[in-house]
């Protein structure tokens, strides 16, 4: 999805005044990547893929050679192939990433994840901030970090 609300601070601390900010516009698009994909590695291909379609209703697009790529572009990666290209090894519950999903009905959504047939590792309850926004944070089964959080 493309993003079209370019009132990002650094924008409006560019000194653009708003006239110019079509002109910025095309400017930005032209010389931006496009981020395809987010990668993820596990243990066990089938169970994650089992994980990301149970609770966040991912299905599979592609699977090939140790990789699934699922819908919203999450891939997961077999561990194995992951270290046979990078040559190193994974480390999981590093904390250093999180993947964020966002879920309107926040409360029923902890229900199923409480419920959920393999036990869940939490970080910390579904909290509600003093902005108004609602957030609950937890592993996946390889210990991947998840943020779910509702939209605003």
């Amino acid at each position: 999805m493309q993003r079209t609300d370019y009132n990002h601070p650094c924008i409006s601390c560019s000194g653009l005044k708003a006239g110019r900010l079509g002109d910025r516009k095309k400017e930005i698009r032209g010389r931006r990547m496009r981020l395809k994909n987010v990668l993820i590695t596990v243990e066990n291909l089938e169970r994650s893929k089992k994980f990301y379609k149970d609770l966040f209703g991912l299905d599979v697009i592609l699977e090939k050679e140790g990789n699934a790529i699922l819908t919203e572009g999450l891939v997961l990666q077999d561990k194995n192939v992951w270290k046979s290209v990078v040559g190193g090894n994974v480390l999981h519950k590093n904390n250093a990433s999180v993947l964020y999903f966002e879920e309107k009905e926040i409360e029923k959504f902890a229900e199923r994840l409480g419920a959920y047939e393999m036990p869940v590792e939490y970080i910390g309850s579904l909290v509600q901030h003093p902005w108004g926004r609602k957030t609950i944070r937890f592993y996946d089964p390889d210990g991947n970090l998840i943020e779910v959080g509702t939209p605003g």
